[in-house]
Formats: C-alpha cells, sequence, structure tokens
C-alpha cells in the first residue's frame, strides 16, 4: 500500500524535470563583450549557458592556478629538504651538470660522481662510500653535493651534509643541560640520513674525542651499510694515523669503496668560485 502511495509523487517529479527539459537544447544568438557573437544553449527550463570561450577559458585559468598551487607546494617541498639536508647556501647550484671540465683529471672525477648519483639505488644497497682527496678549490664540494641533489631529486634519498667540525660541536653541545639530546641523539642524527657528505675532514685537530665522533658515526653507517662521501685535503695516511683511524678508512674502502685524487691546480680564481 505504501509502495502504491508513493508512485504518483515519483511519476509527477519525474514529468516535472521532463518538462523542462528541452531535446535537442534551444538555441539563441548572444554576444559576449570579450568573444562577440556565439549560441547560446538552453537544456533546462530557462537557465542559458554563457560564452562557451569564456568558460574554456576560466577552465584553463584554474587549470593553471592549481599548477601554480602544485609548484609552490613542490618548491615548499624541496627547501624543507633541502633544509634537512644542510647544505650551505652557497652551494645549493652545484649540479654535476655546472660542473666545468678543464683537464683529463676532472672528466675521471665527473665521471664517477654522475655514475654514484646514476647507480644510488644499488650503491644504497650496498653501502658503497668514497673519499675525495686533494686541494682546496678542486671541485670535491662541488661534486659532493651535486651527487646530494641529484640522489635528493631522482631517488627521494634523504642526505646530510656537514663538515667534520660541525659533526664534533654537534655532539659536544649536546652536553649542555638544556639542550634536549643526548649524545647518542647526535650520532643517530648522523647515522639516519641515506648519504652522508662530511667536508673539511682532517681540519680538526686530531684529538681522541674527534676521532670517536667519527668512529662512533662512520662505524654505525657502515654497519647498517649507508654510504658516506668524505672530503679532506689529506692524504689516507693522514686519515689513517691522525683524523679517522684505520678502521674507519678500511672499512670505508670496503664494497668497492672508491678514493679520488683531485690532484689538478685550484680553479676558484679561474672559473668564478664553480669549484669548491
Amino acid at each position: 500500500m505504501n509502495e502504491m502511495n508513493r508512485q504518483p509523487g515519483i511519476r509527477s517529479l519525474s514529468s516535472a524535470i521532463q518538462s523542462g527539459v528541452h531535446r535537442p537544447p534551444l538555441v539563441k544568438q548572444a554576444e559576449c563583450e570579450r568573444h562577440g557573437p556565439f549560441q547560446s544553449l538552453c537544456h533546462l527550463g530557462d537557465i542559458w549557458l554563457g560564452c562557451p570561450a569564456c568558460a574554456a577559458a576560466e577552465r584553463e585559468a584554474e587549470r593553471q592556478r592549481d599548477e601554480q598551487q602544485r609548484r609552490a607546494v613542490r618548491v615548499q617541498e624541496w627547501e624543507a629538504r633541502m633544509g634537512r639536508a644542510g647544505i650551505p647556501e652557497r652551494f645549493r647550484d652545484r649540479t654535476l651538470d655546472s660542473y666545468v671540465v678543464s683537464c683529463e683529471g676532472q672528466q675521471m672525477a665527473l665521471d664517477f660522481a654522475q655514475a654514484y648519483a646514476d647507480d644510488f639505488a644499488r650503491v644504497r644497497k650496498t653501502g658503497r662510500s668514497a673519499i675525495f682527496m686533494g686541494n682546496f678549490g678542486t671541485g670535491k664540494t662541488h661534486l659532493a653535493v651535486g651527487i646530494g641533489l641529484q640522489v635528493m631529486r631522482e631517488h627521494k634519498a634523504s642526505v646530510l651534509f656537514a663538515s667534520a667540525g660541525r659533526m664534533v660541536r654537534m655532539v659536544k653541545d649536546s652536553w649542555a643541560r638544556n639542550s634536549g639530546v643526548t649524545e647518542s641523539d647526535v650520532v643517530a642524527q648522523m647515522v639516519f640520513p641515506d648519504l652522508l657528505i662530511v667536508d673539511e675532514v682532517g681540519v680538526q685537530q686530531g684529538t681522541e674525542f674527534e676521532r670517536n665522533v667519527m668512529f662512533d658515526v662512520l662505524n654505525d653507517r657502515y654497519e647498517q651499510r649507508k654510504p658516506s662521501l668524505l672530503l679532506t685535503n689529506h692524504s689516507v695516511e693522514d686519515l689513517s694515523s691522525k683524523y679517522l683511524g684505520e678502521r674507519v678508512v678500511d672499512r670505508l674502502r670496503e664494497d668497492g669503496g672508491a678514493v679520488l685524487k683531485f690532484s689538478w691546480d685550484s680553479g676558484r680564481r679561474d672559473i668564478g668560485g664553480l669549484a669548491a
């Protein structure tokens, strides 16, 4: 009985809708102030559609606004990742593409850096590390940062850039009563990233405490198969005897770990600071 009572209402609503629908739609000439004359269509009742060119322009404008918003979000996310990576502002444009080659040794170094970045999925699995060794101004930092930027973009890897001195200071700062972090917390922060870039290895004084900090970080990364790039002006012998210890250097060279010697002259004066 209830079903029968509802049927007239359904039929009435359906009839009302159908009575206002024009098939085919009504057409009339209209004028757009921007695009000129157009044919306006009416599908239902007395609702006439506006200029199709204006509607298309509004859809395109909305698409562009959406794309701009998405681009802004991507830029914000990238800047946040750069901030977490600790890459100094001065070095953030040091890509592998912008590295200037003027001798065979530089080409070999660039080829290594490009292959390392391209193959980072495998590098991350094996924990393959590398040591860039040479005088200041020979491009060590440029290539290391270039690797870091590429693996961040293409492999979505986390990267941390820090000087050896900064790593030591971070551990010392954890000793303060109000620091809010422990020494273990600081070490864990440096062990966590997929790639650690340690600049200026050997600039520190070479104390036992400094060696212990470097050992704790680099050994933990070694055990977790996490790759590290070390940049230094010193020889392997100096790193082994004074600044890192023989065990750390040996472990950095395992799994195909490379030592690249940047033996050419400083390029800072010649190419306007591109090399570092």
